[in-house]
């Protein structure tokens, strides 16, 4: 029975860290921004994107409150006639530029050395770099309300992270751990206000830098081999004297990561391995998620059906935390809790599934995305 008490009072100061980070120190841009009195440049890598880019494309055009608003965007090796949408959605607008990317040389993966050609395309005057994966929808307000953010936070990086727009059972079970994870387990303020590189956390989807202190981090040239290029940009901000802030972006951007089961699959395989390490910090991180928040409700049916309903009532507390914790995260980034917080147990099963997926194909270098490889 004390063990049970343990894992009961665990989750609960587990979740307790939520409510604090959700409630007290989540950044919350303003939806009024004033207007932005510096030159912007928003930066959009695309790859194979003629299905995906045009609602994203159209809402950097109407974005308000930037009058020195400027968009680089770069076709990166597309074979679907991305570069003809965007040609098609731009028209002669004069804040447009489109690029055509080179293959990465050696030593760089796809995506880090797309934003580290579009970055060194940006306006030479702008001051704001921001940007913007193909998947995103901004809202007219949100490029203003972030940079006026990124001010306010007096930081070098700002990741407003967005809603994620879930339709599949995939979706549901395994997109709002994203959000939980760092809402649960990060502690915000002390990661602002730390210079520790391993406190940092960041979401490429929607990331806003300082010009001049993304160069003084060395920009994407500094994470060219690194799967989680944000996280490890953010890093390297911190490295570089800067500081990083993370903010409910919900009210300013929506996201569809992954069209299908398939998709959403593959793309946490391609990077669970980079987001734990060691084999042996991975194993004992999904142990202790299992532990805390798949064993409750399995302790609770078993304490019921051998008539200990003492051990019952301590596991249905446990589980009843647990999705309580997930309740207060989609609550606090514009998700959906009900019913999806119930199956909390079942998403933590999936997650650890994912990663095991992750570390078995990497070790077999079967690891590829958008066609290359990326381990």
């Amino acid at each position: 029975m004390t063990v049970l008490l343990a894992l009961l009072i665990a989750v609960a100061a587990l979740t307790g860290h939520t409510w604090l980070n959700a409630t007290r120190w989540l950044r919350r841009p303003t939806d009024r921004p004033d207007d932005v009195d510096e030159i912007v440049t928003v930066l959009l890598p695309l790859r194979d994107e003629a299905t995906r880019v045009t609602p994203c494309l159209r809402a950097l055009l109407a974005q308000r409150g930037v009058p020195g608003l400027r968009v680089v965007v770069l076709d990166d090796g597309s074979t679907d006639g991305t570069a003809d949408v965007v040609r098609a959605v731009a028209g002669d607008d004069p804040r447009v530029t489109l690029l055509t990317g080179v293959a990465p040389p050696p030593g760089w993966l796809g995506k880090p050395h797309a934003c580290w050609q579009l970055a060194t395309r940006a306006d030479p005057d702008a001051t704001a770099l921001v940007f913007v994966d193909a998947d995103v929808v901004l809202a007219p307000h949100a490029v203003a309300a972030a940079v006026t953010e990124l001010r306010a936070a007096r930081a070098t990086l700002l990741s407003p992270y967005p809603r994620i727009v879930v339709a599949t059972a995939g979706d549901r079970l395994v997109q709002p751990l994203l959000q939980w994870l760092w809402l649960t387990f990060l502690p915000l303020r002390a990661m602002e206000r730390s210079s520790r590189p391993s406190l940092a956390a960041a979401g490429g989807q929607f990331l806003v830098v300082d010009r001049a202190g993304y160069t003084a981090a060395g920009g994407h040239a500094a994470v060219a081999d690194k799967i989680l290029e944000d996280v490890e940009l953010a890093r390297a901000v911190k490295r570089a004297g800067g500081r990083i802030a993370l903010a409910d972006g919900s009210r300013l951007a929506t996201c569809r990561m992954y069209d299908n089961w398939p998709q959403l699959r593959d793309g946490y395989s391609k990077s669970l391995w980079a987001s734990f390490g060691h084999p042996g910090a991975a194993a004992a991180v999904v142990a202790a998620l299992l532990l805390l928040y798949t064993a409750p409700p399995l302790i609770a049916l078993t304490g019921a059906a051998a008539g200990a309903p003492r051990v019952a009532a301590v596991g249905l507390a446990a589980y009843v935390l647990g999705v309580a914790g997930r309740v207060l995260t989609a609550r606090a980034t514009g998700g959906r809790w009900w019913p999806d917080a119930l199956a909390h147990p079942v998403s933590v099963v999936v997650l650890g599934w994912l990663t095991l997926r992750s570390y078995h194909l990497r070790k077999r270098r079967r690891l590829t995305w958008r066609g290359r490889p990326v381990s």
